[in-house]
């Protein structure tokens, strides 16, 4: 008599989902960071519990990841959008601290930075929900960062710029950090954005 033998596999965890939810704790930190910018001290303190919230939900697709059976996309594409996606707001929450370190207060030029790299991230979330369905959608909205991003170095340049009329070589000083560091959060969403357009071809 034959037995029959019931195979079950493991769930898989919803990895797009907790991505998408990383992507929208990664939003609201930048949202806090342009208040910050704007002249809210409570931003910051904002940008600083966001990326905490965000570090929690990494790691929880982290072990989703370990776990999954058969991801939805491919795991190592995952695994380096939502590590690329957690330095962008690392960077951001550095930022913060460093200003409170310079004891400089936030300019037009970096409000208008951190306005361009929040709508960078808004496009990159958009990308992650087109992740494994209408492909060539996740990298319009990927090119569409990108965008966003090469803005943010044309509004850098132009405050570096405008640096060489400034007489105060603290605020001279203080103030290219500053700006280099929102450049360099601009080069991270860069990052994830050439991710998911990886992602895509490779599933192609």
């Amino acid at each position: 008599m034959s037995t029959k033998r019931h195979w079950f596999l493991p769930e898989n965890p919803n990895l797009e989902g907790l991505l998408r939810e990383q992507a929208a704790i990664t939003i609201e930190g930048m949202e806090a960071l342009i208040a910050w910018a704007s002249g809210d001290s409570a931003g910051g303190e904002t940008v600083r519990a966001c990326e905490h919230r965000a570090d929690d939900k990494k790691r929880e697709l982290w072990r989703g990841l370990r776990d999954a059976f058969s991801p939805p996309i491919d795991a190592e594409d995952l695994y380096a959008c939502s590590a690329d996606l957690d330095e962008v707001l690392n960077a951001a929450k550095d930022l913060v601290r460093e200003v409170e370190v310079m004891r400089l207060l936030p300019d037009p030029p970096m409000q208008e930075m951190a306005a361009l790299l929040t709508d960078a991230v808004r496009h990159l979330s958009e990308a992650f929900a087109h992740l494994g369905r209408a492909k060539g959608d996740a990298t319009e909205y990927a090119d569409a960062a990108i965008k966003s991003q090469r803005r943010v170095e044309h509004v850098y340049r132009q405050a570096m710029s405008a640096l060489l009329t400034v007489e105060d070589l603290r605020v001279v000083i203080g103030r290219r950090e500053l700006y280099r560091r929102m450049s360099r959060i601009g080069d991270l969403i860069h990052a994830v954005a050439d991710r998911i357009w990886y992602a895509v071809v490779k599933e192609t």
